[in-house]
């Protein structure tokens, strides 16, 4: 075996100094490497005045770098001629001062806790040593020990080595300053256990309040207690006994106190191995000194471990700021990215965001604003809470001053505009009734209405949840809950952030709320900008839309106005306009002008509002000129479309069921219905992101139609209400508006059933209001599709108008998206056009005529022609699905004579025939020779 002299070792280090300097930073203590760098230090400087001759004169690169506390990687630099002590100066000085805390703060980060060995424990040369040298011995062991876990474990066991006790444990105290209780760290160290052993986790740990138990009398009265013989203190609990089969007969007990002399933790000894079990007085001085020492060790060791969490804690929050903001086009993406973060921050449950209407946010708004302009009439010296005493002040809590028990702002008038939820890893946008009535919305309005964080530990023990769980639909029960008020960038309150029941069963404590508070403040700041992003992107594509629409339109002039008034308006019956088949075909577009005031006219609606004769031509022309001139949701069809709902009203016998405003409404809807129509639907405008799909979220076109024809009567010398009174020009806009959305047919279908169910059961009258709503909305449908009810030869002509712009919108699909069309908007599918009528027929209009001829036998009419109608299109349906099947026989059976007269192939030979008869060689077959 190889002897290692005290020269090799010397020889060595001299050959690698890195070795030696990385040995030191990762073993010796701070006081060591000060040393070190000390005299490097000295050896530099020395050298340095000693070769430019300049005797006193300090380095100024090193010094001046020195002196700022760091140093850079240029100054690492080495010139060649430089002293070698130089350099190895520069190395300890790169990473001198905070070198040593920044290496263990960075392992602590990285997740490196390895245990640093602890002082060699061999007994016998421990008893060698004077007690003065075994309790220093022992307090370097702890001395540089930073992880809580490990300390308190040596400490323990240095303490057993001390007194000369069996085993130890230690409890740390926890809780809020007013809920104080001590839990289990470690339990029965012993000199030979290891930490993992001894370690008590939150799953296992023993929870002691204060005045409770040895521990908890120890923990609440500072005081140290020395027990000889356990089984005769009643404070003992000698269940731990026969559960563990270990005999306890003595303890000493003794308080950690911090340096300001605050209990932070008890350490507990049991059963002297030598004598009789009992500790002596000695036993607890050296108990004592020893905790001394041990107490600024833990507390150093909890700063240590506060500051690696709230660097950690800081980390996770910048690195939700930096998702939230990148996080901008999408509120519902931006919110399950925010609970996704709080639920890994806070390892809870459940979490959920509750964000305001606007009501409730400008009442705290203009609150706020109160309370700034009260406060700034009173000087510093002033009586700050008679400023605060603000009388209209709805958040103020009752019960201090006045006789009431209510905060003025009860939890009821708080109202939710949306809500989030994430529970088992999956996001849900709550509904309104789902939140109206959710328990858990309820404390989320307290927490506003305070206007403060509310961290309730035990919802059963909490107001009006006394003895009761809270169940949520999902069968989930909460107990502990943390809320905190969200607030924007002028510290307006928007909604609330709610987490229920942490993950490891316990309540959420004080830094839970610190976690919280700061959480809020980016998710507030990201909530408001993304409103704001939202808000922004509402007004462009506003004035997008308002712009495309002004550079397009233009109001009819009062030129043309006051022609089409010194004109003859020809009587309705020449027109034909009281009949089911009115055809527009021959009319030109100043008849159709005429035949639309004419209708007016018919129904007393001009005299009778007293609408000047001017205004209503004008308006007439106006609404003309607003469309656009696509293949089928034009002008004529706006006018067929009015036309229908006339006869419905007075051929149909449906006038009486509505008074003059109404009939007023509806005929300005039917005219006004497909304003401005770009000759595609509303699953294009979603498709291509169109400013108009941007602006409305449902009923695309049909909301831009309405505020199109707003627009109109708002210009000047087009509004056809301007004699109204306010209650009825509310009430004619309201019913406009319901006219216009009911044609789209998405509505359509979701009212169909309710009309349905209401015909069937006899319901003919339609006098409440709900009713009448649903009668106007099918009405409304009825009329949007009338040309299936019209004489087969105009049937068959506006369904080529409307098979032509559904063709037009489909070549766009193929053509600029990329994208294969639906087949009635297939180009390639038009011979399916007739069984596509059938289905269009059969789907959505026939089932709306049936219970209109159920309504009123003078309806009928409707029906039948739809059914006459029907029956054409299932004819040529039947005729092109006979052509078609007689091309396949036909084909199918050449194909067969061709293979018949064909001589006898090989396998190979025939499957290749079967694929085409081109590839067949002239030599194999006799016809083609001849």
């Amino acid at each position: 075996m190889t002897t290692i002299t005290e020269d090799d070792v010397d020889q060595y280090l001299r050959e690698h100094p890195q070795f030696l300097a990385t040995w030191l930073l990762e073993n010796a203590d701070d006081d060591t490497l000060r040393v070190v760098a000390r005299k490097f230090k000295q050896d530099a400087l020395s050298q340095f005045t000693h070769q430019n001759g300049q005797a006193g004169k300090s380095m100024p690169a090193v010094e001046e770098k020195e002196s700022t506390g760091s140093l850079s990687e240029d100054s690492m630099t080495i010139e060649p001629n430089e002293d070698r002590n130089l350099q190895t100066y520069r190395t300890f000085s790169k990473v001198g001062r905070n070198s040593i805390t920044s290496m263990i703060f960075r392992k602590y980060l990285d997740g490196d806790r390895t245990r640093r060995s602890s002082v060699k424990k061999d007994l016998d040369d421990l008893k060698r040593m004077s007690e003065e040298e075994l309790f220093m011995e022992l307090i370097r062991d702890i001395a540089s020990e930073l992880d809580v876990n490990v300390l308190c474990h040596k400490i323990l066991q240095n303490v057993s080595i001390l007194t000369n006790s069996d085993r130890g444990s230690l409890f740390l105290v926890r809780g809020s300053r007013d809920n104080k209780y001590l839990v289990s760290k470690l339990f029965d160290v012993t000199e030979s256990s290891t930490l993992e052993q001894s370690i008590h986790t939150e799953a296992n740990e023993i929870i002691v309040p204060f005045g409770v138990g040895i521990a908890g009398n120890v923990a609440l009265s500072r005081e140290p207690i020395n027990i000889k013989d356990v089984y005769a203190d009643p404070r003992f609990n000698q269940e731990v006994d026969k559960k563990t089969g270990y005999r306890t007969h003595s303890i000493l007990s003794m308080p950690i106190v911090n340096f300001e002399g605050e209990v932070i933790g008890v350490a507990q000894i049991i059963n002297k191995i030598s004598g009789n079990h009992e500790f002596s007085k000695q036993d607890e001085d050296l108990f004592r000194k020893y905790l001394t020492f041990c107490g600024i060790g833990i507390t150093n060791a909890q700063l240590f471990e506060m500051s690696v969490n709230e660097f950690k804690r800081n980390q996770l929050l910048l690195h939700l700021a930096r998702g939230m903001f990148e996080e901008q086009s999408n509120l519902e993406k931006l919110v399950q990215k925010i609970m996704l973060d709080a639920q890994d921050l806070l390892k809870c449950e459940r979490c959920s965001v509750y964000l305001l209407d606007d009501s409730f946010q400008r009442d705290i708004m203009s609150y706020t604003s109160r309370f700034l302009n009260r406060l700034s009439s009173y000087s510093r010296t002033g009586n700050l809470v008679v400023a605060m005493q603000d009388p209209s002040n709805q958040f103020r809590q009752a019960g201090k001053g006045d006789n009431t028990s209510e905060p003025l702002r009860k939890v009821e008038d708080v109202h939710f505009s949306q809500a989030f939820e994430l529970y088992a890893g999956k996001m849900k946008v709550l509904t309104p009734a789902e939140f109206q009535n959710s328990k858990a919305a309820f404390i989320a309005k307290i927490t506003l209405v305070a206007a403060e964080t509310l961290n309730i530990e035990d919802l059963t023990r909490y107001g009006g949840f006394v003895g009761h769980h809270v169940p949520e639909d999902n069968g989930f029960s909460a107990k502990s809950v943390l809320c905190m008020p969200i607030h924007n960038s002028d510290r307006t309150i928007i909604g609330v952030t709610q987490l229920i029941n942490k993950v490891n069963g316990q309540p959420f404590d004080e830094n839970d709320e610190h976690i919280i508070e700061a959480f809020s403040i980016f998710t507030g700041l990201g909530i408001h900008n993304c409103q704001m992003y939202e808000n922004a992107c509402q007004l462009m594509a506003k004035q997008s839309v308002a712009l495309e629409v002004l550079s397009y339109h233009a109001t009819a002039s009062k030129e043309e106005a006051e022609r089409i008034m010194v004109e003859r308006i020809p009587a309705s019956e020449d027109y034909k306009l009281y009949r089911y088949d009115f055809d527009d075909k021959l009319m030109s577009d100043d008849d159709t002008i005429k035949a639309t005031i004419r209708m007016f006219l018919d129904a007393n609606l001009i005299s009778q509002f007293k609408v000047p004769y001017e205004t209503m031509c004008r308006w007439v022309c106006t609404v003309k000129k607003n469309y656009r001139p696509v293949t089928y949701h034009n002008w004529r069809h706006a006018f067929n479309v009015c036309q229908t709902m006339f006869t419905m009203l007075y051929t149909g016998d449906l006038r009486p069921k509505f008074d003059a405003v109404e009939v007023f409404a509806l005929m300005a809807a039917c005219l006004c219905h497909d304003l401005d129509h770009r000759g595609t639907n509303n699953a294009f405008q979603v498709k291509v992101a169109s400013p108009l799909a941007m602006l409305y979220s449902t009923s695309v076109l049909e909301h831009h139609h309405f505020d199109h024809c707003i627009m109109i009567i708002n210009s000047e010398g087009n509004n056809i209400f301007q004699s109204f009174p306010p209650e009825e020009y509310r009430r004619a806009i309201k019913i406009l508006e319901h006219a216009i959305l009911s044609t789209d047919l998405a509505l359509y279908f979701k009212k169909r059933g309710d009309f349905k169910s209401l015909v069937e059961n006899g319901e003919r009258e339609f006098l409440e209001e709900n009713k009448k709503d649903l009668l106007k909305a099918m009405m409304m449908t009825a009329c949007d599709v009338a040309a299936i009810t019209k004489p087969w030869k105009i049937q068959k002509e506006i369904a080529q108008l409307v098979t032509a712009e559904f063709f037009e919108q489909g070549d766009i699909e193929k053509t600029q998206l990329g994208e294969k069309p639906i087949p009635m908007m297939d180009r390639e599918k038009k011979d399916e056009l007739p069984k596509m009528q059938v289905d269009f027929i059969d789907f959505i209009c026939a089932p709306v005529y049936e219970l209109f001829a159920k309504v009123s036998e003078s309806l009928k009419p409707l029906n039948d022609g739809c059914q006459e109608n029907r029956q054409h299109w299932k004819d040529m349906s039947n005729t092109m699905q006979l052509k078609t099947d007689v091309q396949k026989e036909d084909t199918h059976s050449a194909k067969s004579k061709f293979m018949e007269k064909s001589p006898k192939k090989t396998k190979p030979e025939v499957s290749l025939l079967n694929k085409t008869v081109k590839h067949t060689k002239p030599s194999q077959n006799p016809k083609t020779q001849r």
